[in-house]
């Protein structure tokens, strides 16, 4: 199981997908990324050479942000957002939608899945004593 930049790469799988695995890379990049080190896209990840993992790590590791470092800086642009009490901060620290959607339905993994349904109203009769 080939291991780059801290994240073990799916064997079974083709290297256009198992690239996707790392925190950062998606289709689009797992594409560039292999017609640059001219790897065969549909080429399994247990048939790399060690030199073709090495082009990988190497590519990933200098040119672009993945994993802990594209994670501390998103957290640091949240945060950022939130010390200067911008409209996305305040958003970020109620926990609700950020960009735009709807609250009044539709949120209901950011509430924790709040059921609020109310009956028909009337109450059953008391029983006589």
């Amino acid at each position: 199981m080939p291991r780059i930049s801290g994240v073990n790469i799916p064997d079974n799988k083709i290297i256009g997908v198992a690239l996707t695995y790392i925190y950062g890379v998606g289709e689009s990049l797992s594409r560039k990324i292999l017609i640059e080190t001219k790897i065969d896209p549909t080429k399994k990840a247990k048939d790399l050479t060690t030199q073709e993992i090495n082009q990988l790590r190497e590519i990933l590791e200098k040119k672009y942000k993945i994993e802990g470092d594209l994670r501390r800086q998103i957290m640091i642009n949240v945060k950022r957002l939130k010390d200067i009490g911008s409209w996305r901060g305040f958003r970020h620290i109620k926990k609700l939608p950020v960009r735009g959607q709807r609250t009044r339905t539709n949120t209901r993994t950011v509430r924790g899945n709040v059921r609020k349904t109310v009956g028909s109203g009337r109450k059953p009769p008391s029983m006589p004593t």
